[in-house]
């Protein structure tokens, strides 16, 4: 039997990829396993709003064309419902699917789905309103993505550009967290809540994250001094962050932080005003998603 299935383009997203999408399905989807339809986004979330359409109509299969914010919409929509979900990336940072060990190629990424490799993996739940299936975060990072949010330019050397004009000035904030019941107070630069390894660009921040062990992973990171950071930075490269000794890790189902001054959340590459208390908790096996793992 055909999978019924819809694809959902977000026309500006990263890097510009999905601009030749429909050519590429035609030429790599096996026509005789799928049976589907392309819808394009129009505005923000979207895609969570033609994700539920598709759940409503009784699709097998939403897949997700874009960055890891056009995949977390797409994942809001399917989440609890047992529709699987897919990724082409075409995205700059491309988190879950590097964790997932999709290609970044987008016709690799389309043959991929021909397998019809199924998992489930956990999401993040936040403030009982969004939902993360990669990584979030608070602090500099969130700060970061509130900039990328509004910058005319995306990809590697935008946001790198970004962390090089703002890391001097941007300075620690105290946090009050709750971990599993337990309370502590530190001083971060940023803090990672993650499901997944990375933020994306290889960049490692939870190097134990797994995406299906309904956990958690928390990573509170000091700001590192700038005679550190030609150290430090390899080691998030070669997922071996929680060896230095700015970072501090955790593993809970259940997280409250208090003493969120700016207000916003890095959810899986895009920035939210969620305000000053974020309540995360872990929702095991709540998305089921083509990949490798």
């Amino acid at each position: 039997m055909k999978t019924k299935t819809v694809v959902i383009v977000n026309p500006i997203s990263g890097v510009g990829k999905q601009k030749k999408i429909e050519t590429l399905l035609r030429e790599n989807l096996n026509q005789d396993l799928f049976d589907y339809t392309v819808r394009y986004t129009e505005h923000i979330h979207h895609g969570t709003d033609i994700a539920r359409e598709a759940v409503d109509q009784g699709c097998d299969c939403v897949v997700a064309v874009g960055g890891d914010g056009s995949v977390n919409d797409v994942a809001q929509g399917l989440k609890d419902t047992g529709v699987t979900m897919g990724i082409i990336p075409c995205g700059s940072g491309n988190g879950l699917a590097r964790g997932l060990k999709i290609p970044l190629t987008p016709a690799s990424a389309i043959k991929l789905l021909n397998q019809r490799n199924e998992h489930l993996i956990d999401s993040i739940v936040i403030n009982d309103k969004y939902i993360s299936v990669n990584a979030a975060g608070v602090g500099f990072d969130a700060y970061i993505a509130r900039l990328m949010k509004a910058a005319k330019t995306r990809g590697f050397a935008a946001y790198t550009n970004l962390i090089l004009r703002e890391y001097a000035s941007y300075k620690n904030n105290t946090y009050c967290l709750t971990i599993d019941g337990r309370t502590i107070e530190r001083s971060a630069w940023f803090i990672a809540v993650a499901n997944g390894r990375q933020f994306g660009y290889n960049l490692s921040v939870a190097p134990k994250a797994n995406l299906s062990d309904g956990l958690i992973d928390i990573s509170i990171i000091d700001k590192i001094p700038l005679d550190h950071i030609l150290i430090t930075a390899p080691m998030a490269f070669m997922n071996l962050l929680d060896h230095s000794q700015h970072v501090e890790t955790f593993r809970a189902k259940d997280i409250l932080i208090e003493g969120n001054v700016h207000k916003w959340v890095n959810i899986d590459g895009e920035g939210e005003n969620l305000g000053n208390t974020l309540h995360f908790v872990n929702h095991p096996n709540s998305v089921k998603i083509f990949g490798r793992k």
